[in-house]
């Protein structure tokens, strides 16, 4: 077994100039990257805060209690993120996700869930609305988060049973808060709900069959996702991956399961649904899905961009460094300059990390100066 490491490190990469073509790009609606994907997902970090300290994603070794958050200044406004996200859906983009940090720890955020949700695509229609978020503040929130406009939610949760929960998220949070929660979301129309589930081997994995069996039947879609190697202070290593073919085989053992279609282009989960006695996929019984971002990397169809809580776009979620955006917002910038700058960002983007790790020697996966996953979300 391999030592872990955890290396001390500054998420905050410096970033590169947003670029400015000479001649400018008009959004039409559709633009392609260079091996032809299309941009229709962006990621809205509203936060770089975290009440937990998940040991995958904000290590509590690293993220103490004076670790240097971003100052309230840094941070985008409603008015600019809204601004930009209407830039990008005259791009093509068509579904926003608010992510963190934890993203109900942002003051106010319904009044920018209220200015997103106003937004339309050129032919007039209401966007995809929805945030990711650890639960902890959704039993307060829920209501007024779907009166402002958000249509759904995923909720992060990495374990049913109590101890191994506390265990997880590292400040000893009660599982029983998140089922709470989740209850009221889904209580108040805020889905179809989803959970995901990072698993690691050792750790949490004898959680699977448990949240299989809670979840079945309830009208919300679990999904299990392989421990994946973001940043550089989660000390990864392949020996805590749980490939999701280990996974299915488990699941598999309890349940009959039957593959289903991909619901979007760009899909990142495997589906699978829980069977009833003819055989047929029964939809009162749901479904599950797998996300094998290690070990079935789904790069050829990313259509994902990701934008930081201060303003700066990602084009991967395993990236080095980021364009910055708040610079033109800032600087006087024109819409059609920052719409140009957008497309050529998008028009150069060739990143297919998960494609080419394998094919990576061990030593420069570990030196790589990766982007935290809770500076620009999952």
């Amino acid at each position: 077994m391999s030592e872990r490491v955890i290396p001390l490190v500054d998420q905050r990469i410096a970033a590169l100039s947003a670029p400015r073509p000479t001649v400018p790009i008009p959004p039409r609606g559709h633009v392609a990257d260079r091996l032809g994907r299309p941009l229709r997902d962006l990621r809205i970090s509203v936060t770089d805060r975290c009440n937990f300290r998940c040991s995958y994603c904000m290590p509590k070794d690293v993220f103490t209690k004076d670790y240097p958050y971003l100052p309230h200044a840094a941070l985008l406004t409603f008015e600019e993120i809204t601004r930009l996200a209407r830039l990008f859906v005259a791009h093509g983009v068509r579904k926003l996700r608010l992510t963190g940090g934890e993203p109900l720890l942002r003051k106010n955020l319904e009044d920018l869930i209220e200015q997103l949700a106003a937004l339309r695509t050129p032919e007039g229609e209401p966007l995809d609305l929805t945030l990711t978020t650890n639960g902890t503040l959704l039993r307060r929130k829920a209501r007024a988060l779907r009166d402002a406009g958000l249509q759904r939610v995923t909720v992060s949760l990495d374990g049913l049973e109590d101890v191994v929960f506390r265990r997880m998220n590292d400040v000893d949070f009660p599982v029983g808060a998140v089922l709470d929660g989740i209850a009221e979301a889904q209580a108040v129309g805020l889905g179809p709900i989803k959970v995901n589930m990072v698993v690691k081997r050792g750790t949490n994995d004898d959680q699977i069959i448990p949240m299989a069996r809670h979840f079945r039947g309830s009208g919300i879609v679990l999904r299990f996702i392989e421990y994946m190697d973001v940043g550089a202070t989660n000390g990864w290593r392949m020996d805590e991956v749980l490939p999701s073919a280990d996974v299915l085989a488990r699941l598999q053992r309890e349940f009959a399961l039957v593959p289903l279609e991909p619901s979007a282009p760009g899909e990142t989960a495997q589906r699978w649904g829980y069977a009833g006695p003819d055989g047929r996929h029964d939809p009162q019984l749901g479904e599950i899905g797998l996300i094998s971002s290690v070990t079935q990397a789904f790069c050829r169809d990313c259509n994902r961009i990701r934008l930081s809580t201060e303003g700066k776009v990602y084009l991967c979620l395993f990236a080095d460094r980021g364009y910055d955006l708040r610079s033109l917002l800032r600087g006087g910038a024109s819409d059609e300059d920052i719409a140009s700058a957008l497309a050529a960002i998008w028009q150069g983007r060739s990143d297919r990390y998960s494609e080419l790790r394998a094919l990576l020697p061990a030593e420069e996966r570990r030196a790589a100066r990766r982007i935290e996953m809770s500076y620009i979300g999952g």
